[in-house]
């Protein structure tokens, strides 16, 4: 059930400030199953505008009627419920779940998704003593609508107003920046444990620099991809990433430990205010925090930091994940490149009067009829498949045009970022190698660099301003997939795609799932939809929060209840 609902004193703001939860709850509550388990998930949209939830890193595998965008998905209308349907087939890892519509991630509505590794299969490091969810994103006191407002007329959202830590402000760090009565997230741990903590930037448009005062944070997996172990004492997350660390509790514990998440690439003196802070208190802890908060990296827009720290990633290619053979016996290296794309951002541009973001000159619009619909009733000029291979020198314009392609290729796409900000992009339905990044425009002759052994397998990857990265993926999912910055700001304003991947031999029903007999039908397939009798926000109807009863083939069924209330 997600809900809008009101939130005192967030980030020192005074009075209330309005939040999208998920049954009643800002974050969500975590959606905890094991691989190949089939999840059926209810939303009830208690918000007063049209509600999707898309679920980052799931791969719905041949299955796009479950992803949750509106290049796949009619929006659930307010008062309406729908259900979800997916699988986690053959993945494990830490993702999170979100509204992708009309900027209403700023003001919430996420969760945590944890895949667990079936019994039957090994995992590269001893079982933590326990398993904590931490979220860290930039902040407004804005509602997303009025941010929605600033970017239609034009303007900059300009710096956010904080950072939170689960939904919750500063600790009182420093009496003359945050304020007191700051309602701040405490973790407590035991000395001597080791806790797997998985980390969520699911803000704005802000890359965050996370650091555990006086203890290692040891990378073992991101987004559903075992790492190499490697310790860091602090790491930049950018928007949309999630990771997972090992971090043992053996400091003394003479007092409570800072948690810190504060903006990289800024003015440091004037951004001051966008730093989250968390307490971890051990149990035997002899007193509050107090003192300077750890330091950042001493590169204040130096970026060759931390694209030296993402090039560090790699993945473990000798341990299994969702299966037991090795994540690196798919010799990703050795196929063939079917099929190229560069793709170019710029700095925002105006087109017929209004401020636009370009993907290759392309500002994408998305149709009133989503373009799986479109195809399966064969509607056409919804959209074009004319989506160019290279950046053009042409006029931006706004259009609806898909990159094409074939069930089985093997395409190589280039992010090139000639904006003056960090972008991180995202790919839905599938992970893809992250293979090479640098500064410059990518050249042909760029490819020499490539890691074509152990680059790590993710589905959302930065791209830092005046530079390119490379990735590659294996198109063996039919359907069309969302390609999108995840900075909402820059999404919003059309930095996305779509790729459609096409099976002429299978086909419908064979290599792709049928259309869901619950589909919801809008633009030229309203006529289709069937009436349903909107509840009240007051409902009970809502399912529990989390159900999870027998097997079917062996497969633990979950159930799973959302409910999303306004106010």
């Amino acid at each position: 059930h997600a809900a809008r609902l009101y939130r005192p004193s967030i980030q020192g703001f005074p009075g209330l400030t309005r939040v999208i939860a998920i049954n009643k709850e800002f974050p969500g509550p975590v959606v905890n199953v094991t691989t190949n388990y089939n999840v059926a998930v209810n939303v009830l949209n208690s918000l007063d505008e049209p509600l999707l939830i898309t679920w980052d890193g799931i791969q719905q595998r041949k299955n796009c009627w479950q992803d949750g965008v509106l290049g796949t998905n009619c929006p659930i209308p307010p008062g309406w419920n729908w259900t979800y349907n997916f699988q986690v087939k053959d993945q494990i890892g830490s993702f999170f779940y979100f509204p992708p519509l009309s900027m209403q991630r700023a003001a919430g509505g996420f969760g945590g998704i944890t895949v667990n590794n079936r019994a039957v299969i090994s995992v590269p490091f001893d079982t933590p003593d326990g398993d904590v969810r931490l979220f860290i994103g930039d902040w407004y006191k804005k509602n997303h609508t009025d941010l929605r407002k600033m970017l239609d007329d034009g303007k900059e959202l300009g710096m956010p107003d904080g950072v939170l830590m689960n939904g919750k402000g500063p600790y009182r760090y420093n009496d003359s920046l945050v304020p007191a009565g700051i309602e701040y997230e405490t973790i407590n741990v035991e000395p001597g444990k080791t806790y797997r903590f998985r980390v969520h930037n699911v803000g704005v448009s802000t890359s965050l620099n996370l650091r555990i005062q006086g203890h290692n944070m040891a990378m073992v997996e991101t987004e559903g991809s075992y790492t190499m172990k490697q310790n860091f004492t602090n790491l930049d997350i950018h928007v949309g990433q999630s990771y997972s660390f090992l971090v043992t509790m053996d400091q003394n514990a003479s007092s409570d430990y800072y948690i810190v998440a504060s903006a990289r690439f800024v003015n440091e003196s004037l951004w001051t205010r966008v730093t989250g802070v968390a307490i971890l208190h051990y149990s035997n802890s002899k007193g509050k925090a107090s003192g300077l908060l750890p330091d950042p990296p001493n590169d204040e827009y130096d970026k060759s930091f931390s694209m030296n720290q993402a090039r560090s990633i790699r993945m473990n290619v000798t341990t299994g994940a969702a299966r037991p053979n090795p994540q690196g016996s798919f010799h990703y290296g050795e196929i063939n490149v079917t099929q190229v794309y560069k793709l170019r951002n710029m700095p925002p541009v105006t087109i017929n009067g209004k401020k636009r973001t370009t993907l290759n000159g392309i500002s994408y619009s998305p149709p009133a009829t989503p373009l799986r619909l479109a195809d399966l009733y064969d509607k056409k000029e919804v959209y074009t498949l004319d989506f160019p291979t290279m950046p053009s020198d042409g006029p931006p314009a706004i259009g609806s045009s898909v990159i094409n392609s074939t069930y089985k290729n093997f395409m190589e796409i280039v992010f090139q970022n000639n904006d003056t900000k960090v972008q991180t992009y995202h790919i839905d339905g599938y992970a893809f190698w992250v293979v090479g990044m640098d500064y410059g425009e990518w050249k042909n002759e760029s490819r020499s660099t490539y890691n074509k052994w152990d680059g790590v397998s993710r589905c959302t990857t930065q791209v830092f301003p005046g530079a390119w990265t490379a990735v590659l993926l294996s198109l063996d999912s039919p359907g069309f997939w969302n390609v999108r910055t995840e900075n909402l700001d820059t999404w919003y304003l059309g930095q996305e795609t779509y790729i459609r991947v096409v099976d002429p031999d299978g086909g419908y029903n064979v290599t792709e799932s049928v259309i869901p007999d619950n589909a919801l039908f809008c633009g030229l397939l309203r006529e289709k939809q069937k009436a349903q009798k909107p509840h009240g926000s007051s409902s009970s109807s809502a399912s529990p929060a989390v159900k999870q009863s027998g097997y079917l083939l062996a497969v633990l069924v979950s159930l799973v209840a959302f409910s999303v209330v306004g106010q």
